[in-house]
């Protein structure tokens, strides 16, 4: 398959600030990750410009091998870093974040799948800064409830958990212990677990999906109680990822937007540079906290 050309509403110019700096800095001296460098994500300019980026927690070797995802793959043994919780924290006080985003790897080496420390992040980050907002962008956990329950018990604002692409190209793009229905159980358990709670999810275009599918994924993700979607563009991390089938027109965004709207999700970011957690903080707290 050729390579596509990006096109010009994707071309980002890259400008080092202040702020990108002072993030940076912040994060390397707590010893953290981020999914903005693990991910290779197009938008760190803007946001670490901004002193927003999203902290990846339980490390970076990822235990599923998903073709779209640039993080490492591998198996982590079992490690876990009690520790990070609190640097987490401590990362988030300095730089004064008003809200924040916590996602991880997947860690089906660990009996809760890496739980027990997100909800101890999430309690940390609570004690530190207790009026930051705190989203979290979790794992299936192999659909575990009460890996679930300890999560949504713990008190973030929002969780989300990305159904990443249409049930036809489910098996194709991502990890075989993934799948479309267990996403959907994901997003449904937390509902019935603390109704109250936002629920986020987020698609990525340009697999190879048709256009109706995505309409009915954003059907079978409001049926799951889903407040907020996402929906960007895939851009290939390297050579060796799943290509990219398509580079999707601002048009088609919009006009996905207007649909998800019509179904009635609560707040839809939709655009060729929007990622799961990009200007996570912005988008909710402009659009969903004043409006709850």
């Amino acid at each position: 398959m050729a390579v596509l050309r990006k096109p010009p509403w994707l071309r980002i110019k890259v400008r080092y600030t202040e702020g990108m700096r002072e993030t940076s800095q912040t994060i390397h001296s707590h010893g953290l990750h981020t999914v903005c460098e693990e991910a290779r994500c197009p938008n760190i300019y803007e946001c670490w410009g901004s002193k927003t980026a999203t902290f990846l927690i339980l490390g970076d070797i990822c235990t599923r091998n998903c073709r779209f995802c640039s993080v490492a793959k591998g198996n982590p043994g079992g490690e876990v870093d009690t520790g990070e919780p609190v640097r987490v924290a401590r990362a988030v006080k300095e730089l004064g974040l008003r809200y924040v985003v916590i996602t991880s790897v997947d860690r089906d080496d660990l009996p809760d799948g890496g739980a027990s420390i997100y909800a101890e992040t999430i309690r940390s980050i609570r004690r530190l800064n207790p009026r930051t907002i705190i989203e979290v962008l979790i794992p299936d956990f192999s659909g575990n409830k009460e890996a679930l329950k300890m999560v949504v018990e713990a008190g973030p604002n929002v969780i989300g958990h990305n159904i990443e692409t249409v049930r036809r190209l489910t098996t194709v793009v991502r990890d075989r212990r993934a799948s479309y229905e267990l996403s959907l159980k994901v997003l449904k358990t937390i509902k019935e677990i603390s109704p109250e709670i936002v629920t986020k999810s987020g698609i990525i275009l340009g697999l190879g999906e048709e256009y109706e599918e995505v309409v009915e994924t954003l059907k079978d993700l409001r049926e799951a109680d889903v407040d907020i979607v996402t929906i960007g563009q895939y851009l290939m991390p390297s050579p060796k990822h799943y290509p990219v089938v398509e580079y999707v027109s601002p048009d088609v965004f919009k006009r996905l937007e207007e649909e998800a709207y019509r179904l009635g999700f609560k707040y839809v970011a939709s655009g060729p540079r929007v990622r799961s957690s990009y200007l996570a903080g912005e988008y909710f707290v402009e659009k969903m906290l004043k409006g709850m």
